[in-house]
């Protein structure tokens, strides 16, 4: 399972209306190769379902991965944080064994 803090919940919906996604859209998150500590979190809406995708929901909110990035996140929790020194979207990765000092990549 991926969670949704009420922070990303309201961020996601506030930027859903603001571009105007419609509800046929999803959260779409993977892990790609990069950043200081090995792996990054590449986070976008997307709209097409792919073969061995693994999907959740949680507050209302559709999370679709990939089965080899569902190895990385399973268990995590997408947090926004906002204000001067927030960090916008982030997760909360019980899997991640170190992170860099921004929190944009970790390893396992």
């Amino acid at each position: 399972m991926i969670f949704i803090a009420d922070s990303a919940k309201a961020k996601i919906d506030e930027l859903k209306a603001s571009s105007h996604v419609t509800d046929d859209h999803f959260i779409r998150v993977s892990v790609v190769s990069g950043g200081c500590s090995g792996l990054s979190y590449k986070m976008d809406f997307d709209d097409e379902e792919r073969e061995n995708d693994q999907v959740f929901e949680d507050k209302g909110i559709k999370i679709v991965t990939d089965l080899k990035s569902f190895l990385y996140l399973f268990n995590s929790t997408l947090e926004f944080s906002g204000g001067l020194d927030g960090k916008g979207f982030h997760f909360v990765n019980p899997n991640a064994t170190r992170e860099c000092g921004c929190g944009e990549s970790f390893a396992v």
